[in-house]
């Protein structure tokens, strides 16, 4: 595969995980479909707000929307989003508590 389009989806990847109610969004849907007021619900945000977040994340290719009458249901694109979450969340905790606040305050992350 080419660098540059690794490099791309890396950074697209990096950018919908770069804010918390993208991330949010993806790890609920981790565990199955889902309509958007119940992610609104789930995590506490206003039905426009995961609007326009899943519409982010529809950009990235990301999720998919499964039109269901009048309604769309939204869900992962690809089962392995769900388990590169699992394996992404997993090595960022294993990483020492004191390294990340001390990147934290020099602007790192």
């Amino acid at each position: 595969m080419d660098t540059a389009l690794q490099t791309d989806a890396l950074a697209r990847f990096g950018s919908a995980l770069s804010d918390t109610t993208r991330t949010r969004i993806l790890l609920a849907l981790r565990g199955g479909p889902a309509y958007p007021s119940e992610l609104a619900d789930g995590i506490g945000v206003s039905r426009q707000i995961v609007s326009n977040h899943l519409a982010c994340l529809r950009g990235c290719g990301l999720v998919v929307a499964v039109p269901e009458g009048r309604r769309s249901r939204y869900e992962l694109a690809d089962p392995r989003i769900g388990r590169a979450l699992d394996d992404l969340l997993g090595l960022v905790l294993a990483v020492d508590p004191a390294c990340c606040s001390a990147a934290a305050t020099d602007g790192c992350c």
